[in-house]
């Protein structure tokens, strides 16, 4: 048996116990209780939330991990039973007025994000959370859509990014005023602006969000430029998607370079973020220069020479 995960014997062990047949639910069941990721969601769950509001009305308190009932040792055995039926009814009360909406956020009612893209995801990001920077070493990540199904978001490699389970689910669908109007964002062109109306022919390389050309004043051979489409002139202001996109297209041209040329043994990646930065064109862009040996009497410190004399430290 080659295994990837802890499914296959799980699910064999769940059907011999099971007299040779179970249902899928009971199955799921099986593999959730090897999973310490979701006990991990719902412990954030209790102390964040639920343990913290009860807390706050003096309801419970809290030492180290264990949650203590405020006047239990007070209550008869008649009362414990009134009180706990009374919390039956409130939870059969909210099931019934909000139905599956409660769990909406946790469910998946849609394909499931292939193996080769998630894995895609992961590594892109270096297998950290893209929000928090934790290490899937240490608490899974999961692979999350930047603009929501909810919302319009589509599965495309630009929508999605690594999130630990609790970057995540603090994120869910709620924040309306970045998410919903994103893709309006990404539209975004200036009439009188040379890389909004760039010529089509001299892109080499795009994708949705970005595009890659050859610098018309290359400083070496191989100097090109990468731009998002969208308009904006601070590089601080880009986006995570469009910082993805960026990437990629990086990557590929790096590779791309140095395939076709065995004499790049390096490259600088610039850009310039204002005018006194020496920002001439007020689009951002990227510059990924190829280096060889011997471009330059002396290369020692790179991108710190844009000051003189400031290269060597």
């Amino acid at each position: 048996m080659r295994m990837s995960h802890i499914y296959q014997p799980v699910m064999i062990k769940k059907l011999l116990h099971n007299d040779g047949n179970a249902t899928d639910k009971e199955i799921a069941e099986q593999l959730l209780q090897f999973d310490p990721s979701q006990i991990e969601y719902y412990q954030n769950i209790t102390n964040k939330m639920v343990g913290r509001i009860l807390r706050n009305h003096k309801i419970v308190d809290k030492s180290n991990n264990n949650y203590f009932l405020n006047g239990f040792s007070n209550r008869n055995k008649n009362q414990i039973e009134e009180l706990s039926q009374l919390c039956d009814e409130k939870i059969d009360a909210y099931i019934k007025k909000r139905g599956d909406a409660i769990w909406k956020h946790r469910k998946i009612n849609r394909d499931a994000i292939p193996g080769t893209i998630r894995y895609e995801v992961l590594k892109r990001a270096h297998f950290r959370c893209e929000l928090c920077g934790v290490s899937a070493d240490a608490i899974g990540l999961e692979v999350d859509h930047i603009n929501p199904v909810s919302r319009g978001g589509k599965d495309d490699l630009n929508n999605f990014q690594a999130l630990c389970y609790k970057c995540n689910a603090s994120k869910g669908n709620r924040d309306d005023t970045d998410l919903r109007n994103r893709s309006k964002i990404f539209k975004h062109r200036e009439a009188n602006c040379i890389f909004c109306n760039i010529d089509k022919k001299r892109i080499i390389d795009e994708d949705k969000l970005s595009f890659l050309i050859d610098d018309k004043f290359p400083v070496t051979n191989g100097h090109c430029l990468i731009i998002p489409k969208r308009h904006f002139d601070n590089y601080f202001d880009i986006t995570q998607p469009e910082i993805n996109s960026i990437h990629r297209l990086i990557n590929k041209a790096k590779q791309n370079k140095l395939e076709l040329d065995n004499n790049i043994k390096g490259f600088n990646i610039g850009i310039n973020s204002g005018a006194v930065a020496g920002q001439t064109i007020f689009h951002t862009h990227i510059h990924l220069i190829p280096r060889r040996v011997n471009d330059v009497v002396d290369p020692t410190g790179g991108i710190r020479n844009i000051l003189p004399n400031k290269g060597k430290y």
